[in-house]
């Protein structure tokens, strides 16, 4: 009992430190006064943006943990041990998601721990749907064998199969890449088999080497926030580094804690999402912030990351009428020497 009530009183400093900071420090970063004006500019808020000079790294990818947990287990009996979002997949692409993370198992269920759910065939289909339902709207679609479990057989084919041409080819320089130059390929598959081996340079598919994060297995929401600053701060600029990264703001329920449930537990960071972005901010880490996660995504969380993802966009605009300034100026000085 002592230490559960030690447990208790660390999650309540933890909280009460970021709230403190929220009051202290605002919530203020490019980008931060942008509401999305409703559901239509949500589901194709990519399709808005200057695909001829907005780069895949410009981007800041609304992502969500577990992804395709809606219906895992039980409800009301094992579900809520498991259960990171309430969306379906295609309801989390019509609200704005970019980054999918999902578990799979041998048999080709989608899976979170031990428990199971519906086959990986259902995601599948939400993001066909997603794809005939819009035209420039872009994907990156994660998909991992869970710890412990095995890999479905030829599951790198039956990827390959099921998505075909929207497949965008793997490119070692896909950073780099203007959204326009994707077209008329649209999913970003990584596949992250434990058996298998992984994808060869030339398959459709990427390998684990071109999303990285670091997780760390905590409860305590100001630990996780800190953590998620202090590695970010590791990682170089989006301009330079080779791979997408990605900041997961989430908390993890501890076997040795009573609350064991998902949702309590990660709710304890979830509200500081617009405190996180504006600490990196802040700190002169907001370049380095490409890919941000949540469990429980609501409307909040994706207007973030697009608000982020327009204000770079227009410096990027900026930045390039100055340089077509300056080469206007320069071949003007050279005609007259």
């Amino acid at each position: 009992m002592g230490n559960q009530v030690a447990r208790h009183k660390a999650v309540a400093a933890e909280k009460q430190r970021l709230q403190e900071l929220q009051q202290s420090g605002g919530l203020d970063f490019p980008g931060s006064d942008f509401r999305a004006a409703g559901a239509a500019q949500r589901k194709e808020w990519m399709g808005s943006l200057d695909l001829d000079r907005v780069h895949v790294k410009d981007v800041m990818w609304p992502g969500t943990h577990d992804s395709a947990t809606n219906k895992i287990g039980i409800p009301g009996i094992s579900r809520p041990f498991a259960q990171c979002q309430t969306l379906s997949v295609y309801e989390q692409l019509c609200l704005g998601v970019r980054v999918l993370d999902i578990r799979v198992e041998g048999s080709g269920r989608v899976c979170h721990g031990v428990l199971t759910t519906y086959k990986v065939d259902v995601v599948i289909d939400d993001v066909k749907r997603f794809m005939a339902e819009t035209k420039q709207e872009f994907v990156i679609l994660e998909i991992r064998t869970e710890f412990q479990k095995v890999d479905p057989p030829d599951f790198e084919k039956f990827l390959i199969a099921q998505f075909g041409d929207l497949l965008v080819p793997q490119d070692a320089n896909i950073v780099d890449r203007s959204l326009r130059e994707l077209l008329p390929h649209r999913v970003l598959c990584i596949w992250r088999p434990r058996n298998s081996p992984a994808p060869s340079p030339g398959s459709p598919l990427y390998s684990s080497g071109f999303l990285k994060d670091n997780w760390i297995d905590t409860d305590l929401p100001a630990t996780k926030f800190d953590s998620n600053l202090e590695n970010l701060r590791k990682q170089q600029p989006n301009s330079v580094r080779r791979f997408f990264y990605r900041v997961e703001n989430t908390v993890t329920p501890q076997v040795s804690s009573v609350v064991l449930c998902v949702y309590p537990v990660t709710t304890r960071i979830k509200p500081f999402a617009r405190l996180f972005v504006s600490q990196v901010f802040k700190q002169g880490l907001l370049d380095n912030l490409q890919i941000f996660s949540t469990d429980f995504v609501e409307e909040d969380f994706v207007d973030i990351c697009i608000g982020v993802t327009m204000a770079r966009s227009t410096d990027v605009r900026k930045v390039q009428a100055q340089l077509t300034v300056l080469y206007s100026v320069a071949n003007e000085m050279l005609l007259h020497l």
